[in-house]
């Protein structure tokens, strides 16, 4: 067959879509929204190319009118999970040696299909399952996962062309192998761009992949599975299964063939993955890659240099977006003394002017948290502080789960730095704020350093540059991602690659070559020309 060194286009960040009032993007989402939300969508599992239903099956709601049903989708038993496996290793060997310019097509294909004919179905999908408005979604859904497929695809070629240098008399080459077994992606309910990038960025290397959707994100993950499938994803090459999570994880990693490990959700659940891991290393042909995103307790710092305005605004749009369901949401602030009247008095009028309701509205800005399982905990938090003497709300605490599970924006007023809301992870539309004295800069710097085991976002507000310095050195274990006067969120793929240390995760940064290079096993080929006929060298000469 021809040869030769082919280029993939330029990759470039997909516009935003506006969903003004009157636009045909605003019509088109709104159309396939009620359509989809009168409907009654089936999710079968998908594995080796067909799709597999077992009649024993879930409901499928939307948070925000958890009463209305919008589908059901089918429960795995162990047997299914040992199909995705061994249909993925029998996928294995015609995957891994197509070469790459067939799989760049594939997943270029995929972006161009999301991009247009699936762009209005898979927003409409992420804003009746995940609640999200039609801005969020159109960030998430749409234009980070076209991101992620065109970037991906640039990374890939990137990486492929990093090559050792060559002497006169021998050839260096690096192969970048595929893992050998197959690889567990394990995704979350709240970004639809994470659940589609993990499975595809280790199948665009080459590798077959076992899926696991969160349970409360498979109506849209079913749209990804469609553009797969229409895109060209070979039968067995990624595999999908719904189901009891421990026991699809211990299956899955109960295989010799487990090779590596995708994750994004919380940190007791990727930690007690690895522990497995380590429990059956014995029993792997290889060491497991483990790439985790995690948690996060996402902090602003506000110098006394700062303007109140911005501080307000970086605070609204980072803690209430999306209802705060962000790793990267801004959970704790800490504001100067000599602007907290200021900045108190633009928050209130605000968050006044926030509405909240169905994403089908589109003049609301908060929508409802995913489950009942989160607005009850995010409650208890609320309740707590309402009693204790050392915590006050100021802004909002009320929340109601008759129709949709809505907390409303809520900002705590913490006397204590380490009060239980400055510390731990929330994962809803609540902030907590410690007012500090405008001299204690240094010291609020260390405080923010050592409350929190995460380090995943972080934000310093500041017009005066040398504290924007201070905190910027003072704080370069504190967070992965870390934003100079903006709100601690918003990571754009190729401009801002994303992921945090500590309790945060293993910090691959997703929308990068460094998060490819984690599903690849490099092979070293050295090639003599000239080969050596006598053991002896110069040095032995008498």
């Amino acid at each position: 067959m021809g040869k030769g060194f082919f280029k993939v286009p330029i990759a470039v960040n997909e516009p935003i879509k506006s969903y003004a009032p009157g636009s045909p993007e605003r019509e088109a989402v709104l159309k396939a929204y009620r359509e989809m939300f009168n409907g009654m969508l089936d999710v079968p599992m998908y594995i080796n190319g067909k799709d597999i239903t077992t009649g024993n099956t879930r409901t499928m709601s939307p948070p925000h009118d958890h009463k209305h049903i919008v589908g059901q989708y089918h429960l795995a038993e162990k047997s299914h999970i040992e199909d995705a496996i061994s249909t993925a290793l029998k996928a294995r060997k015609a995957w891994s040696q197509l070469p790459w310019e067939q799989r760049a097509g594939i997943f270029l294909k995929a972006a161009e299909l999301i991009a247009g004919p699936y762009r209005a179905k898979i927003n409409a999908a992420t804003m009746i399952a995940q609640s999200k408005t039609i801005h969020q979604a159109e960030i998430d859904a749409s234009c980070e996962l076209i991101d992620f497929l065109r970037f991906n695809v640039q990374f890939m070629t990137d990486i492929y062309n990093e090559q050792p240098e060559s002497t006169s008399d021998a050839l260096n080459r690096i192969e970048y192998r595929p893992l050998e077994g197959f690889v567990y992606a394990v995704t979350p309910f709240n970004f639809t761009a994470i659940a589609g990038n993990l499975p595809a960025c280790m199948a665009m290397m080459g590798n077959v992949v076992v899926w696991k959707p969160s349970d409360s994100q498979i109506y849209s993950a079913k749209t990804l599975i469609d553009v797969f499938k229409e895109a060209g994803v070979p039968p067995g090459v990624i595999n999908v299964v719904f189901g009891d999570p421990v026991m699809i994880t211990d299956t899955v990693m109960s295989s010799p063939d487990f090779s590596g490990l995708h994750f994004t959700g919380s940190t007791f659940i990727f930690k007690e993955l690895w522990k497995k891991i380590g429990n059956n290393i014995h029993n792997y042909k290889t060491y497991p890659r483990i790439v985790g995103e995690t948690g996060g307790k996402d902090f602003i710092v506000a110098h006394k240099s700062a303007n109140a305005k911005q501080v307000s605004t970086a605070i609204i749009r980072g803690a209430f977006e999306f209802q705060g369901q962000k790793c990267s949401a801004a959970s704790r602030a800490y504001i100067p003394n000599n602007l907290w009247n200021d900045v108190k008095t633009k928050l209130i009028e605000d968050v006044n002017s926030i509405k909240m309701g169905s994403p089908e509205d589109m003049s609301n800005f908060v929508t409802a948290v995913i489950h009942e399982g989160s607005f009850d905990k995010l409650a208890t938090f609320i309740d707590q502080a309402k009693a204790d003497d050392d915590a006050e709300i100021i802004i909002g605490g009320n929340y109601d789960k008759s129709k949709g599970y809505f907390i409303e924006p809520t900002v705590i007023l913490a006397k204590d730095p380490k009060y239980t809301t400055m510390c731990i992870e929330l994962f809803g539309p609540v902030i907590t704020i410690y007012v500090y004295d405008e001299n204690d800069f240094s010291e609020t710097l260390k405080l923010v350093d050592q409350t929190s085991d995460y380090a995943l976002t972080g934000a310093i507000l500041a017009t005066d540059r040398y504290a924007i310095e201070e905190a910027t050195k003072a704080l370069q274990n504190s967070a992965g991602n870390f934003y100079v006067n903006d709100k601690p969120s918003g990571a754009v793929v190729g401009q801002q690659p994303f992921g945090g240390a500590r309790a945060s995760g293993t910090n691959d940064k997703a929308g990068s070559a460094q998060n490819l290079l984690r599903w690849v096993s490099p092979r070293l080929i050295k090639e003599t020309f000239v080969t050596p006929t006598d053991y002896r060298y110069p040095f032995l000469g008498e």
